[in-house]
């Protein structure tokens, strides 16, 4: 059965992690020598699960932030079960031992690259996707044969409660274990000296868990976030790209990772681009329903604090000379907040600094791509960036001019739907990379295996005395085949 232990640590919480963390140090042993059907019946066990709890999942993610049942079923369960048939479709291509070539100074040398489990795991995921961020990486952790302890956010209590059952009813804790609790239990989880370490949340957090993982030199995969620039030029379709920037940005009330945070689009498309988010939220939100607060299409932030947050962030812009485009309504006993556009927000202004996650999308004007572009490279890394254009000389110098862990063009979010792309941020947005084959890698030590077969002994060749031939022939070496 899983862990479920108190929402602060105490003694026992802290006792029951210590012994489960054993448990699994023994297990991860074990699990090297897993075999294929032994890892692909856990993956379907998995996949039964979440499609049996899926009436609960959608239950519990209404009643932590009232996501609609579509979102659930878009953003929570096909992912999962998506990650799974992926997973178990191509499985015995990544375990199997890949043959690589060897020089020939190595003639008769197999040279074998073994996948072997890290081992032991530790997975903290954040509220906004609880389920996918929980499970997802799970996933990878089971197809490369290793143990997991799973810390799910405890800002969404009620799918807290969903995760730890389908994890009791399916996985040993020796393997797969599942802790409810606040920053004090992520804290004492993050002590133990796991063999890898996943976290999906913000940048802040991620160097703590960078810097606990330091201290036992594990391997980290950080999947993070920050500010995701949309850039509109000037032949871009904007009803277009105005459909789409809304799809990405207003999904989940706007709290999701490589939603667009921010636009820069040419001085000249700024008025088209209001106008067709005005007619957007009238189209997804207004057709049935007499307000954007009273559709059933439309969540609400996950909780005061962050509902606080996000009003300062409009105010802040409004105090700077920003005007409301679009929407601007809210409600703080809800914690609603319609979708909203501002225009005329200054460069400087908190809403450009900080990660919005939330519904608001600023615009800033320019009229020059370089100007665009040095304000991007300006500040961290993203997560993504996206680019709408009809002209691909733009797109291509945006794609060379800038840094982000993935870019969509003409787009938002496309590039982490495809399960053959990683998926990953860089530097201040994350750290290695997931999705697919890529989450399997992080999980996963590729060990370098050199089998000698027949031939010379490429060592043999330079042993001792070191006389003016052995030299001659290094020489020889370093020139022909080095």
């Amino acid at each position: 059965m899983s862990a479920v232990i108190d929402f602060q640590l105490n003694d026992q919480a802290s006792d029951e992690i210590e012994r489960i963390f054993a448990l699994q140090q023994i297990r991860k042993i074990e699990l090297r020598e897993s075999t294929y059907a032994q890892r692909l019946a856990k993956l379907q066990k998995l996949k039964d699960a979440v499609q049996a709890h899926q009436p609960q999942i959608i239950e519990a993610a209404y009643a932590d932030f009232k996501k609609p049942e579509v979102e659930v079923l878009l953003g929570e369960v096909m992912p999962v079960v998506a990650a799974v048939n992926f997973a178990m479709k191509n499985l015995k291509k990544w375990m199997k031992p890949q043959k690589v070539k060897s020089p020939i100074n190595m003639t008769g040398i197999d040279s074998i690259l073994f996948p072997e489990p890290k081992g032991s795991s530790l997975i903290i995921a954040p509220w906004n996707y609880p389920v996918f961020l929980t499970f997802v990486p799970l996933v990878s952790a089971i197809a490369a044969g290793c143990t997991a302890m799973l810390k799910p956010s405890e800002t969404t209590p009620q799918i807290c409660k969903v995760l730890d059952e389908i994890v009791r009813e399916i996985f040993d804790e020796e393997e797969v274990a599942l802790f409810q609790g606040d920053a004090s239990v992520a804290e004492k989880l993050l002590e133990q000296p796991y063999d890898h370490i996943f976290y999906t949340g913000n940048p802040e957090i991620g160097k703590v868990v960078m810097t606990a993982a330091a201290k036992h030199l594990t391997s980290v995969t950080l999947e993070l976030g920050g500010k995701s620039p949309v850039i509109v030029d000037e032949s871009a379709d904007v009803r277009q790209a105005a459909e789409r920037v809304a799809a990405g940005k207003f999904l989940n009330c706007g709290q999701t990772c490589v939603a667009p945070d921010y636009i820069l689009v040419h001085e000249s498309q700024q008025q088209g681009l209001i106008n067709a988010f005005e007619e957007i939220v009238d189209e997804n939100w207004l057709q049935h329903a007499p307000s954007v607060e009273q559709s059933d299409s439309y969540g609400r932030i996950v909780n005061n604090r962050h509902y606080q947050r996000i009003s300062s962030l409009i105010n802040d812009a409004k105090t700077s000379g920003a005007t409301v485009a679009v929407g601007g309504k809210e409600n703080g006993d809800d914690n609603f907040i319609e979708p909203t556009v501002l225009k005329n927000v200054a460069r400087d202004a908190k809403i450009m600094d900080e990660e919005i996650f939330g519904p608001v999308l600023p615009m800033v004007t320019y009229t020059d791509l370089e100007d665009a572009l040095n304000y991007i490279n300006a500040k961290p890394k993203p997560l993504a960036l996206y680019v709408f254009s009809k002209l691909k000389n733009t797109a291509d110098k945006v794609l060379h001019a800038t840094s982000a862990g993935g870019t969509s063009v003409n787009n938002v979010m496309i590039h982490g739907m495809n399960p053959h792309l990683p998926f990953g941020g860089v530097n201040n947005s994350g750290v290695g990379k997931t999705n697919g084959y890529y989450g399997f890698l992080e999980f996963t030590n590729q060990k370098a295996v050199a089998v000698q077969k027949w031939g010379l002994n490429p060592l043999g060749l330079f042993k001792p005395p070191y006389t003016t031939k052995m030299r001659d022939r290094i020489n020889l070496v370093i020139r022909r085949f080095a």
